[in-house]
């Protein structure tokens, strides 16, 4: 479907938070718009500081809800009617009192009041200063909400409003936002509704002391990108995710984790499901003892490290008790791409491998395949090698999920 039909006939109700963040909604609504939706707006007291319901409601070219005790709004119960005469509700942007009150169910605004009664999506795009979102209230909030069924889209890292303050707390931009209601309200046939499917992402930090591990480039942009298109195509996705900077795939449910051993228990507890994609770069080593101080420089020159080797996460899920119908493993190599992924197959027990070359003769972002926003690969199974182009890595992971779906279907008739 084409993007500007994509949400055609749909019924978006856009509660606009009070920051700085809110003139962000005022071009929010027109890209919805532009994609057929048809919008209504909440302005909570806070957001008529920022952005005005004249300028709102100009744009949604309807009326802006503001009190839950306007006489004539609710003469007919309108906070219940807001709630439930939408198809998704967008809270845009999320403060950290907004999460807070529906985290904890509180409804003495209009806002609040809707989101408690609401029984349609909800997608929150959070937005405040990093210190504020990483306070521990704050976590424990959008734990809560996740936990509840609440999408959730950003924040980004970058410039705050205040001078000299930067980090993770920016609200996601708004062609980004239209791209999650987007995906959460896809109507179309979906190849993967009903399945199960685990992926991994990202490195995983192996700590050598308190200040200290070993890891990789991983930045998990690729396997964050194969979570929420498997997720677009109905698919029931867990990702496992180690330590990344991006945010969580909308309509994903996300674990964190640090460590491969951490990884491999959080993969088996997922067990049983339809597919497995092992995406994380996993780290094939650590210290056989952690030091539970650090570890400082002596005249005896560096430290010997005994090393270990990290549980194979993709050979134990390859070759499980509970081994999914379809197993996909990655292989990030310098040289011989295809003869070591093929060597691979039967080892790891899977059934196709995502082969690519990262090294700096790739030729992609002067090697910066990892981190990087492009990739090249080659699907490697027992019927043959087949190369797909250079393209961005959300092209690939569109790419991938198809093909995944494919298969699934050939699997299991």
């Amino acid at each position: 479907m084409a993007t500007g039909q994509r949400l055609q006939n749909k019924r978006i109700l856009l509660i606009i938070g009070g920051g700085i963040a809110a003139y962000k909604a005022l071009d929010l609504i027109r890209r919805l718009r532009e994609r057929g939706a048809t919008v209504r707006a909440v302005m909570t007291s806070a957001a008529q500081h920022f952005v005005t319901p004249l300028a709102v409601g100009a744009l949604t070219a309807d009326h802006v809800f503001a009190d839950l005790f306007d006489r004539q709004d609710e003469q007919d119960v309108g906070h219940i009617r807001l709630a439930r005469d939408c198809d998704l509700i967008a809270v845009v942007p999320a403060t950290a009192d907004l999460m807070a009150k529906l985290a904890h169910g509180h409804a003495n605004d209009l806002a609040s009041a809707v989101l408690l009664a609401t029984t349609k999506p909800v997608l929150m795009a959070p937005a405040m200063n990093p210190a504020m979102w990483s306070h521990p209230a704050t976590r424990r909030n959008r734990a809560t909400l996740a936990g509840d069924g609440v999408y959730f889209i950003g924040p980004n890292k970058g410039e705050m409003a205040e001078k000299n303050e930067a980090g993770e707390g920016r609200m996601a931009e708004p062609l980004e936002i239209a791209a999650a209601v987007e995906n959460l309200l896809d109507g179309g046939p979906k190849p993967l509704t009903g399945r199960r499917i685990i992926v991994t992402s990202g490195p995983t930090h192996e700590p050598i002391d308190p200040v200290r591990y070993i890891a990789n480039r991983s930045s998990g942009k690729q396997g964050h990108a194969i979570a929420a298109a498997l997720a677009r195509l109905g698919a029931h996705v867990q990702l496992v995710s180690g330590p990344v900077t991006i945010p969580d795939p909308v309509g994903v449910r996300t674990t964190h984790v640090e460590t491969a051993r951490q990884m491999q228990s959080a993969v088996e507890a997922l067990l049983p499901a339809d597919a497995a994609v092992m995406v994380a770069a996993v780290a094939d080593w650590r210290t056989d003892t952690e030091s539970d101080q650090k570890i400082k420089k002596g005249a005896g020159g560096p430290p010997t490290l005994a090393m270990v080797e990290n549980p194979d996460i993709l050979a134990g899920i390859g070759k499980h008790a509970r081994r999914p119908f379809l197993v996909v493993g990655f292989a990030a190599e310098t040289q011989d791409v295809s003869q070591n992924a093929i060597a691979k197959l039967d080892r790891k027990g899977a059934d196709f491998i995502v082969a690519n070359d990262v090294s700096v003769a790739s030729g992609i972002n002067a090697g910066g395949v990892m981190g990087g926003a492009r990739n090249r690969v080659k699907i490697v199974s027992r019927s043959g090698v087949e190369e797909w182009p250079e393209m961005d890595k959300a092209q690939v992971a569109e790419r991938l999920a198809e093909l995944i779906a494919r298969r699934l279907e050939t699997l299991t008739v």
